[in-house]
């Protein structure tokens, strides 16, 4: 038989397989294989347990974020409520005041027109009486004068009993 290089190459990885299987390189690559099998299979299982806890911290910041904007509009809310609140307190204050300011500028103009009446009055009875001092005094400087004056000592005196 002819041996050509192929057979010797056959040949040798023949013997290098046997040599393999002697030292039992099979089992330690099978179990290399195993060990890798199992560390994938507790890398994937921690990877679902991370996963799981992942999906319960999502799940409780999605609960955090609802109870915070339920938080926010009830605050909205309250906050309009005061403000309107606020608005009809001012409104009723600034009608109390206008009413107020009001009353208090008539009560000026009506004692400013009753300052003006007793100011009128004042004034024509003044005319009257140096009217009435004018007439008197040229009136009583006669003998109607005396008559008048006994006249009013008469008066006096009945009025006085």
């Amino acid at each position: 038989m002819h041996f050509d290089a192929e057979h010797f190459v056959a040949l040798g990885f023949v013997l290098f397989l046997g040599v393999l299987a002697y030292y039992g390189v099979h089992s330690k690559i099978v179990s290399a294989l195993d060990a890798r099998i199992a560390g994938v299979k507790k890398e994937l299982a921690e990877a679902e347990k991370l996963r799981a806890e992942a999906q319960t911290l999502l799940a409780s910041f999605e609960k955090k974020r609802k109870d915070a904007e339920a938080e926010a509009a009830a605050i909205v809310a309250q906050a309009k409520q005061e403000a309107e609140l606020m608005a009809t307190e001012s409104q009723a204050r600034l009608t109390d005041f206008v009413a107020r300011r009001t009353k208090q500028a008539e009560d000026k103009i009506a004692m400013a027109e009753a300052q003006a009446a007793n100011d009128v009055r004042a004034a024509a009875a003044d005319a009257a009486v140096k009217a009435a001092e004018t007439i008197l005094t040229t009136e009583a400087r006669g003998p109607g004068g005396a008559s008048l004056v006994d006249q009013g000592i008469k008066d006096i005196a009945r009025l006085v009993h």
